[in-house]
């Protein structure tokens, strides 16, 4: 059952079913491709899961490498306030006694409340990887399950490749559960390891496992490989799963695994399913992992990216100015994000006066002012302008055609130099300004390691005794974009540039046939913004 929330939103009705959080991160995250954490970067994510809700955090595998054996030991020092850690592993080798395995004993050495081990569910790798028999296989499933039981253990079974497994051949991929059972586990976690079933059949074979097993709990542990991770998830609760596997943000081998910071508001919002306390923490939550591991934030991610809530059409801006949920499909402040008003070609009128507004600085519908706004814009686009990650170019532009711009400097002239050595010393740019600055003439050279950097040096010399408070300000990006790629070496290219103050970020452009003078014109307004708030 559906109901409207009082900020416009759909939500089903809540529900009494119970959904547990196995976030695997620090574990499954680390195996893909640009996502490294250290002991500490795991502790201080760990933290934060812990906070956030999560119920079990999965810390790595002790038999893997030393970093994650000293993770287990820091982590057993700590204090933690919902979650359960736990450890992963495999079931013991073939060859082996349950308690002769090196491996399990480094589970049981790890001193986790909970263990959770992987097990073959596909006869294929069984036989062919394993190079055993089925019978075996079942044993070896059982036997450590019960082992790690008996040493006082929460143990979860990962059934690994069970959908693969199931298709190829139903009964044994079922039987592997049957021995998991049998040994004691807590709960059944169906593994779409390869990523490549469909939600229909993630329902389907899930069923049947409920059916055979129904002594047991089953939960879903599912990856990206189709682009239907999140989706699998959320059809697997549908007929019963109690158990979530997923990463934040969706980091995770190849294409990544079940994506939580999409599957916990589905589950929240779209199920009625309360899995977490506080749902506002969300975003915060991916954007930290994304800082610690060092990986810039994925702008167009569901619920959590910058653009998940923005607004450029005009009609769609004019719409949510009236009616929010008219083009949100919840309020954007349930996951801890915010709308955002793009403004380009293509905005309305409604675009400019909300970002006018937001900016502190309203324009009156129908204004002269806002309509000379409105074709400035669209003037500047043509030419290759673009104001969606330039809010500082175009609070500068708002300010200037309304009248509440201050001038405070003129340029005379600007000269790049750069020197290459062809006896292996760095090349070096020299960058001259020569402007007026409050009336007073300013003449000024420096040095730097490229020509941006050069020029960056050169007009803070300039205006620094006039304005010291610029010393505060750094930029901390820039990027390049050629806008007409088919003109070769004589296209326009588009420079945005982002400064920060330590409190506040904001984004300029430039365009120019020249990169040189693209870049002057997004760091001079960099600065200048910077100026004309602070006056």
């Amino acid at each position: 059952m559906f109901i409207l929330s009082q900020g416009g939103s759909w939500v089903m009705k809540a529900a009494e079913k119970k959904v547990s959080l196995y976030d695997t991160t620090l574990r499954d995250g680390t195996q893909g491709e640009g996502f490294q954490l250290s002991g500490l970067d795991k502790l201080r994510i760990a933290h934060r899961l812990d906070e956030f809700g999560a119920d079990y955090i999965e810390g790595g595998w002790p038999g893997s490498n030393p970093k994650d054996v000293e993770f287990f030991k820091a982590a057993a020092d700590e204090q933690w306030n919902h979650a359960r850690i736990a450890a992963f592993g495999s079931t013991r080798r073939h060859d082996l006694a349950v308690e002769d395995d090196p491996q399990v004993k480094l589970l049981i050495d790890a001193a986790t409340p909970v263990i959770t081990i992987f097990g073959k569910s596909w006869k294929l790798h069984v036989t062919e990887v394993l190079k055993t028999t089925p019978e075996e296989n079942f044993s070896m499933i059982e036997d450590t399950v019960r082992y790690l039981g008996e040493a006082g253990r929460e143990v979860i079974y990962d059934a690994e490749h069970f959908f693969d497994g199931y298709k190829d051949d139903h009964e044994h991929a079922l039987q592997t559960l049957e021995a998991a059972a049998e040994g004691g586990a807590k709960c059944l976690v169906l593994c779409d390891t390869n990523g490549g079933t469909m939600p229909d059949e993630i329902g389907a074979i899930c069923t049947a496992v409920k059916e055979r097993v129904p002594g047991v709990p089953f939960g879903i542990h599912t990856h990206d490989d189709c682009g239907v991770g999140v989706a699998n998830a959320i059809a697997a609760v549908d007929v019963g799963a109690v158990q979530v596997q997923g990463t934040v943000n969706g980091y995770g081998e190849r294409t990544g695994n079940c994506n939580m910071t999409s599957v916990i508001p589905i589950l929240q919002l779209k199920r009625g399913i309360e899995v977490v306390k506080d749902l506002t923490k969300l975003k915060e939550l991916s954007l930290f992992v994304d800082e610690v591991s060092n990986n810039s934030p994925h702008n167009r991610a569901p619920f959590v990216g910058r653009t998940a809530f923005s607004h450029k059409g005009g009609m769609h801006v004019n719409a949510v100015q009236k009616v929010a949920h008219s083009y949100e499909h919840i309020r954007p402040g349930e996951v801890g994000n915010s709308q955002i008003i793009l403004v380009s070609e293509l905005s309305g009128q409604s675009n400019i006066l909300m970002k006018a507004e937001e900016i502190g600085l309203p324009l009156a519908k129908g204004s002269e002012e806002a309509k000379a706004v409105l074709a400035k814009v669209k003037e500047r686009e043509k030419e290759g302008y673009s104001y969606e990650a330039a809010g500082g170019s175009l609070e500068l532009l708002i300010r200037r055609e309304t009248g509440k711009h201050v001038t405070r400097w003129a340029l005379r002239e600007y000269q790049c130099n750069f020197r290459h050595y062809r006896d292996g010393h760095n090349p070096v740019c020299e960058a001259t300004v020569n402007m007026e600055v409050e009336g007073v003439a300013e003449h000024t050279a420096s040095e730097g390691h490229g020509v941006v950097n050069a020029l960056d040096k050169a007009l803070r010399q300039a205006l620094m005794r006039h304005f010291p408070a610029i010393e505060g300000v750094s930029l901390i990006d820039y990027k390049v974009r050629i806008l007409d790629g088919h003109a070769a070496t004589a296209a326009r290219t588009r420079v945005q540039i982002v400064h920060t103050d330590g409190d506040r970020t904001w984004g300029t452009v430039g365009v120019s046939d020249s990169i040189i003078e693209a870049s002057w014109i997004a760091l001079t307004e960099g600065i200048d913004l910077f100026l004309q708030r602070e006056s």
